[in-house]
């Protein structure tokens, strides 16, 4: 797939959303776990009569766009717009812009290559009415400082994370709690929060302060202190001292309008979600699942960035099978192992033949989650892995290999209490230092017979994790925090309050 291509981009007929209160312009990041959450808020704003469009790279358009075509169809306000990505000028190949086939030493090019969407996405939304009433951009991208700057409109920041890890992040730097530590592993306790809680540099070194990054951390850091507000996939009855602390410490409005994924009410768009090639591997996985017994199956993914280790494959596999229940696994990369993973692979299949399901690809989290016959969710704490459990009523083993997913743990085991660490302590991928970490399969195997079998512990866990599920589906409802975040939203930037000029 070319990376470049008409200069100005690619959007819908402009007659939609013509009558629209408000114009949303979402400008996520391209990675999935980012996307996903804003292309959700966006078509939850349009349900609601304002117009939304979402702005993607040519292979991330293909992905959304049968979700977005879908939303059409049913007659909501929402434009896909797509712009290619000058991938030569910073040293990308061809076919670059699907962060997927990047190697990891070239992401920091790739974000540069991000920067340059600035002058065509301006131009585009100037000559594409109506003229946008705000410009919700994930946090990532500071270059949408200058485009919200020059067409003169709000720019409000997107979180597809939780206050708790954004206020112990922000409370980390601003009161430079790392001063005088030498160890990136030593402990250090966040300040500002009334829970004691206990972090490492190595596992929140601060958004973009690790290595080929570190040139983007300040610019991200002043984008987000100059933006109009903070938009958040969470829900305040989850974590309402967080969002009200970070609320504070940015001395700025924060919309919690989640869990997003609870907008999806259809198996059809739940399947697409994320993925057009989803729709065969739903349908076998169902049919797998309905032919389990209620509550007995755990669920392991680890995400659409992260592929484990070959070593940690064969444990995770042993520990999978010698824990005695049924399982569903995800394997997103499986083309990066070699002969002798793909046959230890094989060989788990046959030996786990109708008790275990290995998937190779993409998965419908959210089906799969809500479905009768899980029980139970191995993570890497991604956050939206994370809300999506929540928003399912399941327990979790936490497996975090980097960035805030240590904060996730934290929030699950600590402070939710519907957790169980799977003992990493150090990030696992992108590593300052090149360390080996293996979960042995017994650490493995305990950790799911915990949040699978009962006992008073496993039973608290499951009770408590079931009460998040009735308040996160009460946010959404009406009389929700969630849904009445969400018409504020949408009645602070209507066409006649916000007063725009080209």
């Amino acid at each position: 797939m070319a990376c470049r291509g008409a200069p100005n981009g690619r959007g819908n007929d402009d007659d939609i959303g013509s009558a629209a209160k408000a114009h949303f312009v979402f400008v996520p990041l391209m990675y999935q776990g980012h996307v996903i959450p804003a292309v959700d808020t966006a078509l939850l704003l349009a349900t609601h009569g304002t117009l939304a469009s979402v702005v993607a790279t040519p292979s991330n358009a293909a992905r959304i766009r049968p979700t977005v075509d879908f939303a059409r169809q049913s007659g909501l306000p929402i434009r896909l717009v797509e712009l290619p990505l000058d991938c030569a000028a910073v040293g990308l190949p061809d076919g670059a812009d699907d962060v997927d086939k990047i190697p990891a030493e070239l992401h920091a090019n790739y974000f540069s290559a991000l920067e340059l969407l600035a002058a065509p996405l301006e131009r585009h939304l100037r000559s594409h009415p109506p003229y946008p009433t705000c410009i919700v951009s994930d946090f990532c991208h500071a270059w949408t400082v200058g485009v919200a700057a020059n067409l003169h409109v709000p720019r409000l920041g997107f979180f597809s994370m939780c206050a708790f890890c954004l206020l112990c992040q922000h409370n980390l730097e601003r009161f430079n709690a790392y001063d005088g530590v030498t160890d990136d592993n030593e402990p250090v306790v966040v300040p500002g929060v009334e829970r004691r809680i206990e972090v490492t540099r190595a596992q929140a070194p601060g958004f973009f302060r690790t290595p080929r990054f570190d040139h983007l951390a300040d610019g991200v850091e002043r984008a987000q202190a100059q933006a109009d507000g903070v938009v958040m996939n969470s829900f305040l009855e989850m974590e309402p001292e967080y969002v009200a602390g970070y609320a504070a410490a940015r001395k700025m409005k924060v919309w919690t309008i989640g869990p997003v994924s609870l907008y999806h009410r259809h198996a059809a768009t739940l399947a697409a979600r994320g993925n057009t090639t989803t729709a065969i591997a739903a349908d076998e996985c169902i049919r797998w699942l309905d032919g389990q017994e209620p509550s007995t199956v755990v669920y392991v993914s680890f995400g659409s960035i992260v592929h484990a280790d070959p070593k940690q494959v064969v444990e995770l596999g042993l520990g999978l099978e010698a824990s005695g229940h049924p399982f569903v696994w995800v394997l997103k990369y499986p083309g990066y192992y070699d002969d002798a993973v793909r046959e230890f692979l094989g060989a788990l299949e046959e030996h786990v033949a109708g008790r275990g399901m290995l998937i190779r690809g993409w998965a419908p989290q959210v089906l799969i989650l809500n479905h009768a016959a899980v029980s139970g969710f191995v993570t890497h704490c991604g956050w939206n892995s994370t809300l999506e459990a929540i928003a399912a009523g399941l327990p979790l083993v936490t497996w975090p290999h980097f960035s805030d997913q240590f904060w996730n743990e934290k929030l699950a085991v600590e402070v939710l209490g519907i957790g169980v660490s799977i003992g990493v302590k150090e990030p696992v991928v992108w590593q300052v230092a090149e360390k080996e970490i293996v979960v042995g399969r017994e650490v493995v195997e305990e950790a799911v017979r915990s949040i699978m079998e009962g006992g008073g512990e496993g039973e608290e866990r499951r009770r408590k994790a079931l009460a998040l599920l009735e308040k996160a589906r009460a946010a959404v409802q009406a009389g929700g925090s969630s849904l009445a975040n969400l018409l504020d939203l949408i009645k602070r930037f209507e066409v006649d309050t916000v007063r725009t000029t080209e």
